[in-house]
């Protein structure tokens, strides 16, 4: 059994990048997940509200003073 092992761990090349852009990929999608879930979670909790609130209220001001 241990002759098995051996073979087989001889057989593996450690230093393969296979996966490693899957791996990257998924941590980029959890990591944007994250801030979006933060972005939401200011959002709601009052003071986002209000600035969001305010940027769209200018944002219209602006829009329409050039018209």
């Amino acid at each position: 059994m241990y002759d098995i092992i051996t073979i087989l761990l001889r057989r593996i090349d450690w230093r393969s990048q296979h996966g490693q852009a899957t791996t990257e990929y998924a941590l980029v999608l959890l990591a944007a997940a994250l801030v979006g879930l933060l972005v939401i979670a200011w959002a709601t909790a009052g003071g986002g509200a209000a600035a969001i609130s305010g940027l769209f209220d200018r944002v219209i001001q602006s829009v329409t003073d050039r018209v």
